[in-house]
């Protein structure tokens, strides 16, 4: 039975880790310092607020220094480590500040939104009305004007920006002034693109005008799994009042201290990361392009974010695209949304993204047969096992 689950990971390991070439923009990949971290003692360990637990000095300074990294890389006045995932950071953001019968203005997740606070997320429970933002699919933006009119006419309570499938930044600035007209609270879910946030080559909300930053840090930011929550003073002095112990009770320190190094490492190499990241993402694109694939937003120059997307009208046609590929060993959703998180922090450049989108242009449009795809995809992966943006600790 040990040797079972021992060699499932071990499979597991060799074939994503090693073999594979992973381009969902949920995913990314840690340093080996920071993946080593999350095997230390303080995997074993709890602490509370209240000085309950003893033994947590060292405990404290992690958390007090992965504070101050945060709140520099982020040019936030408070930070909070403790969200175990960016749906948890969601959920404190949105109860803290709604009630029940209150208002929430968001992108609906038929137009790319996060399904988790729509219809059949957060807010059922948490008894909300939702309204969604007028959204333009052929800009895969908010519109600006009607959103505007619309949030003097609902007044909701929360504002909402940010999605699961993000192409360019959203009006934060034009709209965050009107929302708290109407006295809004205002969000922003920066799941998707905290990387790109951190390592400047995206919006940076709470300087647009938002009230509280949250979301994962495992996607663009590329850190371990787990979520953040970043604000200015004010809300921020709720929002860590109200962390613990509605929503967290044991935080996982051995995450937090993982987190802390990827945070130093954001604020060491963020820029050239990012820059690159955005820079593949649009050399990806225009490459599937120039094949013929249904690439969303050309008129635009296709993406300001880690994200590509090809539009093919629905999951089920997603999801075969998605299975041929991944016999090929290239991973992707079924939304046939493309990230260049992970295959950037192994190295990769623009000319990296030619040779990607020939390997998805021979399975999906030659027909070739995936499992001689995949020997070279494999051969590829070879050159890009060590990872980049981090210390150089051996």
């Amino acid at each position: 039975m040990i040797e079972e689950i021992l060699n499932i990971v071990e499979a597991h390991e060799e074939w994503r880790g090693g073999k594979c070439l992973n381009l969902i923009p949920s995913e990314n990949i840690m340093s080996p310092k920071v993946r080593e971290l999350l095997s230390s003692d303080l995997a074993h360990r709890y602490t509370s607020m209240d000085k309950f637990y003893r033994g947590t000095r060292f405990t404290d300074e992690i958390e007090r220094l992965g504070e101050k990294f945060a709140r520099e890389v982020f040019g936030a006045e408070m930070a909070d480590l403790r969200p175990l995932s960016g749906h948890i950071a969601d959920l404190i953001f949105i109860a803290s500040f709604a009630k029940p019968g209150h208002t929430l203005m968001c992108v609906s997740a038929e137009n790319g939104g996060y399904p988790g606070i729509w219809k059949q997320g957060l807010p059922s429970f948490l008894h909300l009305k939702l309204v969604e933002f007028p959204f333009s699919r052929e800009e895969m933006n908010i519109k600006t004007e009607e959103a505007r009119e619309l949030i003097l006419e609902v007044k909701p309570e929360l504002v909402v920006f940010g999605a699961s499938l993000f192409l360019f930044p959203h009006p934060v600035r034009e709209l965050a002034e009107t929302a708290r007209q109407v006295g809004a609270m205002v969000g922003f879910d920066g799941s998707h693109v905290l990387g790109l946030v951190g390592g400047k080559q995206f919006q940076n909300p709470l300087q647009e005008g938002v009230d509280v930053l949250f979301g994962s840090t495992h996607k663009s930011f590329f850190g371990p799994q787990g979520g953040i929550l970043l604000a200015k003073k004010t809300y921020g002095e709720v929002l860590r009042q109200k962390v613990s112990p509605a929503f967290v009770d044991n935080a996982h320190w051995n995450r937090i201290a993982a987190l802390t190094l990827a945070l130093a490492e954001m604020r060491k190499f963020g820029k050239a990361y990012a820059s690159q990241v955005v820079r593949n993402a649009q050399a990806l694109a225009k490459a599937l392009a120039d094949y013929g694939f249904p690439v969303a937003c050309k008129h635009l120059g296709f993406t300001r974010s880690h994200q590509v997307w090809l539009n093919y009208g629905d999951y089920k046609r997603g999801g075969m695209i998605a299975s041929s590929l991944e016999e090929a060993n290239i991973i992707v959703d079924s939304g046939v949304r493309l990230g260049t998180c992970e295959v950037t922090r192994r190295g990769m450049q623009e000319g990296d993204m030619m040779k990607i989108a020939e390997y998805i242009k021979r399975v999906i449009i030659d027909k070739e047969c995936p499992r001689k795809v995949k020997s070279e995809v494999e051969r590829f992966m070879q050159d890009f096992q060590r990872i980049h943006y981090c210390f150089d600790m051996d």
